[in-house]
């Protein structure tokens, strides 16, 4: 048994839509495919042993225990192995529970499939289960321990800390997207102009002045004591010596902390000697030159957050402690209070466990404890100098205990501060009463607050303080998306895209787009290559001057990694015809209408979905859509056109030479095909049927008009420019090239169809197979070629994928001289830069040379440069 290839899914996917955080790992069983797990002597046993817990699995039997029942009857290990992958994932605190396994199709291949939260997490699960697997079926020792707590370790690195996590949760529940943009804590909330960001809780609304203040403590105090606001007595020094003059001025006790520090960094508190004050000192010159030495004020630590400079919530912390019973150890008490369930590794539950530390040791220090000393009955102990939940301390929602005039006075420090996410230490006896008459103080003001204490208090009413912010962000309803039109098929995606971006470009939208050729934004060409997959749709949708998107989604992004937003208002398919079948499990024309069909299925409800009606495999992809659908076809008598246009709905047609618009049983005529240049006068059907679900996007999106649409369809140029290796036309002096992207039978026959309308004899065709397609799709290319050229160059294209050229060349005669009906001269040029040249100095006059040209950018750069030389030397 052993991994061949493990792919993680980020988006809406072949396997779901809705569960979009997927490990897809191809599995090869050799021989254990000939042993389910009833075969395999005590496997039930020992699963049931490491994996007690698994008895919640209840697997396709619906019950209780039915995975175990699954194992008992017999399943295949791949069966195994994903429930194995799940269960690691639940056991490190992450849970989680999707799963699927499918053969590929060759026996003894599956597809494990199952969904992760953290995606290194998931990888790591999937080949750990492998391993765990192979231990249970040889009855060998395991550390299944030592997984589990390294995917808490992988959990804790890398995934949104609570505060960010609690964020994105509310955007989401909105349905505001996000997206990741870096390991740590830097996420976008929105799309394209609508974007905001946040990194832990500062939001692109926080101004740096007032971040820059809030890390400057002492900076902080002389602004807020300007103000009237309580805060404590103290000096900044940088030496022992101006350390010992402002405890001479401020009296014992002190504390000591660095003036930039945050998160309790370097604090030192309750400091009543000399040598207490110098070890702090040291500690905090660790986090930087300037201390801060202030009155240690007596009383409890308070934290208020105030959120768009409005006071939400207030939490009592307590630092880490446990209480004396006068029988027990400090030891024995920590690890007692560490079991409750409430506790746990990092953030994984709503309170951190507790551990010892050089902090811990010094406090016990302090008060002449060790960790085996036994408190009195009732006595509090305190292990921690700081409230922090993250070193095992505690918190208590005390919100609406707050009094009116802390209220105020919180809501004036955000404002004096400057900062919209503001967490304020306040230190006193309670909040109940003003802390101007209490005798409390500020201790400090942050900037980035937690919201841990918050959102999971220890004790009380938690706060969805993620709300607030949210609201900020995105006020009046706001969900900070732009507009998606995206397209997908088989052929004609490229042509679709463009010039449907061209339509929405001409209506004022600053548009993104993504193509085969590259990734556009408002026109200006950023990546070159295809660009069809979910980080090139990525690129646009980070990109902050776009308002408007239009992406090519392909068959291969959407298998590799899935889509990489999770709706669209319009989705397009073009149409599905026999290409990439017998790649990436994908071996029917009804599985990869499937792949293709996921992206309709992330349409809006408000949306549409645009469906090609000629097409019986689109078609049939509106049975349990949730959103709108809309037809196109080239016949406008097409059953499918008429009944869907009698019930009220939308289409697009090609009807008496215009392309038109059925709403319902009306016509809206756009615009004559012999207008329209990419059409060639109407010679180009398969750009006319290109134009039909362009124009319908269009019109659908309800703010672009037709004026709008009709100047767009006037104004887009076949050329190197607008559509780069689309029906691309070079007149030389003596004949015309033609450059097309056709790769595969229903592109070439197309192509060819417009090549027969053409003038120009002889034709000459360049034609060339692709290494990863089935044996007859490529004799298929020979055939259409055989069928409709007069001459052939064979040249083989730039990357061989997986077979020589030699074979290719061979399939390609092969398919031409099954239908060829007179004998057509066929040369074979292997290189295609050599080809070109070859067809330009043999070219005859008045013929038409056609290229289905493999690298679009090299192949049209030589033919521009022979016609920028013929030009100059006519001159």
């Amino acid at each position: 048994m052993k991994i061949k290839e493990i792919k993680v899914l980020r988006g809406p996917n072949y396997w779901s839509v809705r569960r979009t955080k997927l490990i897809q790992m191809k599995l090869d069983l050799e021989e254990l495919e000939q042993m389910p797990t009833n075969k395999i002597d005590g496997f039930k046993e020992r699963l049931e042993h490491m994996f007690p817990t698994m008895i919640e699995h209840r697997c396709s039997i619906g019950t209780r225990g039915g995975f175990f029942e699954r194992v008992a009857e017999g399943t295949w290990m791949g069966h195994v192995i994903e429930h194995i992958a799940l269960e690691l994932q639940t056991l490190a605190g992450m849970e989680t529970g999707f799963g699927r396994t499918r053969g590929t199709g060759k026996e003894g291949e599956y597809h494990v499939v199952f969904s992760y939260l953290e995606e290194e997490a998931g990888v790591y699960a999937a080949k750990a289960s492998v391993a765990i697997a192979h231990s249970l079926i040889n009855n060998s020792d395991y550390m299944l321990g030592e997984d589990i707590m390294k995917l808490r370790e992988i959990r804790e690195e890398t995934r949104l800390g609570p505060s960010t996590g609690c964020i994105v949760d509310e955007a989401a529940k909105r349905g505001i997207p996000y997206i990741r943009l870096n390991k740590h804590s830097l996420v976008q909330l929105g799309y394209g102009v609508h974007q905001k960001r946040i990194r832990a809780t500062i939001a692109s609304t926080t101004g740096n002045i007032a971040v820059s203040i809030a890390c400057d403590k002492e900076e902080t105090k002389n602004l807020l004591g300007a103000a009237e606001i309580p805060v404590p007595k103290g000096d900044v020094v940088r030496t022992e010596e101006g350390l010992q003059e402002s405890i001479k001025k401020i009296g014992y006790p002190i504390v000591i902390k660095p003036i930039d520090g945050n998160h309790g960094k370097g604090n030192t508190t309750n400091i009543t000697t000399w040598e207490q004050a110098v070890i702090a000192f040291n500690a905090a010159k660790n986090y930087g030159k300037n201390i801060i030495v202030e009155k240690h004020i007596t009383g409890f630590d308070f934290r208020i957050l105030v959120i768009n400079y409005k006071f939400i919530c207030a939490a009592l912390r307590t630092p880490a402690c446990v209480i004396g019973d006068g029988i027990n150890t400090i030891q024995y008490l920590i690890d007692e209070v560490n079991k409750d369930p409430r506790r746990g590794y990092g953030h994984e539950k709503v309170l951190t466990q507790i551990t010892i530390d050089q902090f811990t040791q010094k406090m016990l220090d302090d008060i002449g404890y060790t960790l085996e000393t036994i408190p009195k009955k009732k006595e509090q102990v305190f292990l921690k100098p700081t409230a922090n939940l993250s070193t095992g301390g505690t918190s208590t929602d005390v919100t609406d205990e707050v009094h009116p005039a802390n209220i105020i006075m919180c809501e004036r420090i955000a404002k004096i501060i400057g900062l919209d996410i503001c967490g304020i230490d306040i230190m006193a006896t309670d909040l109940r009463t003003s802390v101007t008459e209490n005798g409390g103080c500020i201790l400090e003001v942050n900037a980035a607050p937690g919201f841990r204490m918050h959102i999971d208090p220890s004790d009380g009413l938690p706060r969805n303080v993620a709300e607030p912010v949210v609201d900020m962000l995105f006020p009046k309803g706001s969900t900070g998306n732009i507009p998606i039109i995206a397209v997908t098929g088989t052929n004609g995606k490229t042509t679709t895209t463009r010039l449907t971006a061209h339509i929405v470009k001409t209506a004022g939208y600053k548009v993104g787009y993504t193509t085969s050729d590259g990734v556009y934004i408002q026109n200006q060409l950023m990546m070159k290559g295809d660009c069809t997959g979910p980080v090139s749709s990525q690129f646009v949708l980070k990109d902050p001057t776009v308002d408007f998107a239009v992406l090519e989604c392909a068959r291969g992004g959407i298998l590799k990694n899935g889509l990489a937003f999770q709706n669209c208002d319009v989705a397009i398919v073009t149409n599905i015809s026999a290409d990439h079948i017998g790649l990436g499990g994908i071996d029917s024309m009804e599985q990869m209408s499937k792949v293709k069909a996921v992206v309709p299925e992330t349409v809006y409800p408000h949306g549409y979905a645009i469906l090609n009606a000629e097409d019986d495999l689109v078609y049939a992809m509106r049975k349990g859509l949730k959103c709108n659908i809309a037809l196109f076809s080239m016949n406008e008598s097409n059953s499918r056109i008429k009944e869907h246009c009698k019930k009220g709905g939308y289409a697009a047609v090609f009807e008496n030479g215009f392309i038109t618009i059925m709403k319902g049983t009306w016509k809206i005529r756009v615009i004559k095909v012999a207008e329209v240049p990419i059409t060639y006068g109407g010679k180009a059907l398969h750009n006319v049927m290109n134009c039909l679900p362009a124009v319908l996007s269009a019109y659908l999106w309800r703010k672009i008009g037709i004026e709008d649409i009709k100047l767009a369809l006037q104004t887009f140029m076949p050329s190197v420019t607008q559509t780069p290796g689309r029906l691309n036309l070079f007149q030389f002096k003596k004949f015309k090239f033609l450059v097309d992207f056709a790769h595969n039978p229903a592109g070439l026959e197309f192509l060819c169809d417009f090549v027969s309308k053409m003038e120009g004899s002889p034709k000459v065709g360049i034609i060339s197979g692709t290494g990863d397609r089935r044996d007859d799709d490529i004799r298929e290319l020979g055939r259409i070629s055989g069928k409709y050229f007069e001459e052939i160059i064979i040249r083989q294209d730039k990357h061989l994928r997986g077979r020589t050229a030699e074979e290719m060349v061979a399939l390609l005669v092969e398919g031409i001289n099954e239908t060829k009906t007179k004998d057509i001269p066929v040369t074979i040029i292997y290189n295609e830069k050599e080809a070109i040249t070859f067809a330009y100095e043999t070219a005859k006059p008045g013929s038409l040379v056609t290229i289905m040209c493999d690298v679009v950018s090299e192949a049209l750069d030589l033919i521009k440069n022979m016609k920028e030389q013929e030009d100059a030397e006519v001159s």
